[in-house]
């Protein structure tokens, strides 16, 4: 005979009164709103770089402030790519009673975004320090924007599951 729900509920030592379904299902929708999040950000990061071709100054950058510029473009269309990649991965395992895989597949691909996401957030500071003020400063506030983002995205949500699994 079958673990009952009641078993499966009883197996949960984090608190929660669900089925290893219903966690996955929660999980799922916890992934979708921060992605939504996320997605909202990206797209409108990439489209703002998309217009900077059509500028009047876009012709005064130099080859290094390009190179930034193309590797921007390239860093923020993969970071868009990463964060609708769970809805792909969700249309390849509709109906397949696969959420658990689903669920860590995403989580996993969305971290990788996150992380691509801070390089984009990174250059594009590079970027327009560099033409506002000059390539010292830029180096210097993308350097400060890229350690931030590291204690933010990185450093800080790992200190949190650590005390977690400590006090637990």
């Amino acid at each position: 005979m079958g673990v009952g729900a009641d078993e499966a509920r009883a197996g949960d030592d984090r608190g929660r009164d669900e089925t290893p379904d219903e966690r996955s299902d929660r999980n799922w929708v916890e992934l979708l709103q921060e992605l939504r999040v996320m997605q909202t950000g990206v797209q409108i990061l990439t489209g703002f770089l998309l217009t900077l071709p059509f500028q009047a100054r876009f012709a005064d950058l130099d080859e290094f402030q390009v190179g930034v510029y193309l590797t921007l473009v390239a860093l923020s269309v993969l970071t868009t790519g990463l964060f609708v990649t769970p809805v792909s991965i969700h249309r390849a395992l509709f109906r397949k009673h696969r959420k658990p895989e689903l669920v860590t597949l995403s989580d996993r691909v969305t971290r990788a975004g996150i992380v691509v996401l801070a390089l984009v957030f990174t250059g594009t500071v590079l970027l327009v320090v560099d033409v506002v003020v000059g390539r010292t400063a830029a180096l210097w506030a993308s350097g400060a924007v890229l350690a931030l983002l590291a204690t933010l995205w990185l450093v800080l949500p790992r200190v949190a599951v650590r005390d977690a699994v400590r006090d637990a």
